[in-house]
């Protein structure tokens, strides 16, 4: 389980994903697909295309991972999760077949969420990678358009240590003569991209040099100043996707971009969750996406600012120590996983670079400890991990 014990769940081919499709029957190859990849940005992306599918009428299947609360999270058709009895159902099916094979965590969830979007008969399914791309075990669709929407440094010790290394890996989901849609314009990938592109005979759009969007913001019920990355190249997409004989209206679009939360569930991205003090969450985890958590974070009014703060072990904290306020109070806590950093080796590291807080065990501790501390001009983030923020979300 990857998500829960890190690079030693990580499969380094798509044999197991193939032979369990291929048990199952083919499912992926049963409804069309688009597929999203990167290293920040592909869940909100994923979950806004899903919504603008949605307002369109379309049967719509999203799936994305980790998952913040349930399980089910990550196998959604028009929003809704996934029933516990299919669930139940499928694991019970298969029982055998999963014994024998041995698969991974992540492949029989990605095996179950085909299966569930073939037999719901789906009109499209938004699928989002869970690590890289190439080898990652979503990648056996065909999809009809891919995304990807930004290249940084995550995962470096499966991905590579290179910005180059990276966009390989996820430029492994472009497919023959499929259009694909890169969000965000750097030079150590632009070439990257663009070679895996003509090898394919696949058209490529980098969405950031678009000029329908320079200067322009995009209504959207998605907070933060980062979110207009990813509307723009969900913009793109609808613009590619136009020319595929998608009837995608322009009011609709603009009606599911203020509700994509309420149409597909999306939660922990710059989500508020109280005004007095101020409350924040938000599942930046590493480098690129921590930098602009804390840029919006420097946007707020605080009288004095307190951070519920925690990381998985495998995480390049040097990196991120000069992206966090120092005139703040941080109370460092430990996910409840098995990756979880311990909070008072996190907390140790912190005070050698200059950073002032104590170690307080479990998330929500930290939160009442930092709540019982806060007044109502303050201000509490909520953050460093995804499991952080999932293990607040989950007292709520």
């Amino acid at each position: 389980m990857f998500h829960r014990i890190g690079a030693a769940a990580y499969k380094s081919d798509l044999k197991n994903t193939i032979l369990l499709c291929n048990a199952l029957g083919n499912p992926e190859l049963k409804f069309k697909s688009i597929h999203v990849a990167g290293t920040n940005g592909k869940g909100s992306t994923s979950h806004t295309l899903a919504a603008i599918f949605q307002q369109h009428g379309y049967k719509t299947g999203l799936y994305t991972s980790p998952h913040l609360i349930d399980f089910r999270e990550r196998i959604r058709v028009n929003g809704q999760m996934i029933p516990e009895e299919h669930v139940v159902d499928f694991i019970g099916s298969h029982r055998e077949l999963i014994e024998t094979m041995n698969p991974s965590f992540f492949e029989v969830t990605v095996g179950m969420a085909y299966d569930y979007f073939a037999k719901e008969k789906v009109d499209i399914a938004i699928i989002e990678t869970g690590l890289g791309g190439r080898l990652d075990s979503t990648n056996i669709i065909n999809p009809i358009l891919s995304v990807i929407t930004n290249i940084s440094f995550d995962h470096t010790d499966l991905l590579g240590d290179t910005l180059q290394k990276i966009a390989l890996e996820k430029a492994g989901i472009i497919k023959p003569e499929t259009t694909v849609v890169i969000g965000e314009t750097k030079p150590e990938s632009k070439d990257i991209f663009i070679q895996k592109a003509f090898e394919n005979h696949s058209e490529i759009y980098f969405a950031d040099t678009n000029p329908n969007y320079f200067n322009t913001e995009i209504p959207t019920d998605l907070l933060g100043e980062y979110q207009q990355k990813n509307m723009i190249t969900v913009m793109q997409v609808i613009e590619v996707l136009k020319t595929k004989g998608f009837a995608l209206s322009n009011f609709k679009i603009a009606s599911a971009l203020q509700n994509i939360k309420g149409l597909t569930g999306l939660r922990g991205r710059w989500e508020i969750l109280g005004t007095k003090p101020f409350v924040v969450c938000d599942t930046g985890h590493n480098k690129a996406g921590l930098e602009v958590a804390m840029h919006e974070l420097s946007k707020v009014k605080y009288n004095k600012l307190f951070l519920v703060f925690g990381v998985v072990k495998e995480k390049e904290t040097p990196a991120i120590w000069s992206l966090l306020p120092q005139n703040a109070t941080y109370f460092f806590c430990t996910p409840s996983i098995p990756r979880g950093r311990n909070d008072q080796d996190l907390c140790n590291e912190a005070i050698a670079n200059g950073i002032n807080g104590k170690a307080c065990g479990s998330v929500i501790n930290a939160f009442n400890q930092a709540l019982k501390m806060a007044e109502p001009d303050d201000a509490i983030f909520i953050g460093g991990s995804t499991f952080v923020v999932a293990d607040y979300l989950a007292q709520q």
